[in-house]
């Protein structure tokens, strides 16, 4: 059990450095999501060879499809997470981005038949008050800028990912991640086929970056998440999980120099308070519930 933590935590310290590392890669965000993908997608195939060896017929189809619709979500969300990096920061990309797990929890009662608590509603509320508190000086004089908008998109392509992805539950672990960075892939391949063409001696200079970023926080990182969250108790993986944003916000304040002011600080407060407390109160409840 200590070395599943061990992975687990391992996985989501990396997650959460994956702004900090992009910061440091001169390139534009979907190029950085192109390497992302196909360097991770390479080290999972591998992975998958040594370990596996043969991938497993499914019987119902439409798992195959939701893994599709969920990796493209994934791709998308990833260019779009990225360039808010790039334009408004880590840290307020990190907390526009944090509001997904609480637009799946606001839709699950209609698409998965549970039940819309007061304790989840009172989580999507002070989310949605901690993004207000956190961007609300920004909206009152300039609206909705195009870096935040990037990370409210992004917000909800996480939504995306993560319903498919529940829904195909009979595609799990390594195998899981692996479909989904290739999808991921491709689709910010066919995205990449109406932009300029990836410049090599553009990506020679950020190899470094790019290979921590790649085989590091994606390759080793999604196999140590994955192959950790099954063997793990549900609500440890829902508590423990907010270590990535809570990591992120941290690494961006000592590597990048990025601070939030104080009313900015109760918004995170607000953000990832309100997205714990409805998730797990909820599913609390609903376990006593059975």
């Amino acid at each position: 059990m200590e070395k599943h933590y061990f992975k687990y935590f391992t996985a989501l310290l990396l997650f959460g450095s994956n702004g900090i590392v992009a910061s440091y890669i001169e390139l534009n965000s979907y190029e950085i999501v192109f390497l992302r993908t196909l360097i991770g997608s390479l080290f999972l195939l591998l992975v998958f060879f040594f370990t596996e060896k043969r991938p497993h017929k499914y019987k119902d189809k439409k798992h195959l499809l939701y893994i599709l619709i969920s990796g493209t979500a994934m791709g998308i969300s990833w260019m779009l997470l990225y360039e808010a990096y790039k334009t408004i920061g880590v840290s307020i990309a990190t907390l526009a981005y944090y509001c997904g797990p609480v637009i799946v929890m606001a839709v699950s009662p209609l698409l998965f038949k549970e039940r819309m608590t007061i304790h989840k509603f009172l989580g999507f509320t002070a989310v949605a008050a901690g993004m207000i508190t956190v961007n609300g000086n920004s909206l009152f004089h300039t609206g909705i800028s195009t870096g935040l908008l990037c990370g409210l998109l992004s917000a909800v392509m996480y939504a995306l990912m993560v319903i498919f992805n529940k829904k195909a539950h009979s595609i799990t672990g390594l195998k899981n991640s692996m479909y989904q960075l290739i999808i991921s892939f491709l689709t910010v391949a066919a995205f990449m086929q109406t932009k300029q063409s990836l410049s090599l001696p553009s990506v020679w200079q950020n190899l470094f970056p790019v290979l921590i970023l790649g085989i590091v926080n994606t390759g080793i990182g999604c196999y140590f998440y994955f192959s950790s969250i099954t063997k793990l108790p549900a609500g440890s993986v829902a508590i423990c999980g907010y270590l990535e944003p809570l990591s992120a916000l941290i690494f961006s304040a000592f590597f990048l120099r990025e601070h939030l002011t104080g009313i900015q600080l109760l918004g995170a407060v607000l953000i990832i308070g309100g997205a714990m407390y409805g998730e797990l109160m909820g599913k609390k409840k609903s376990h006593r519930n059975q």
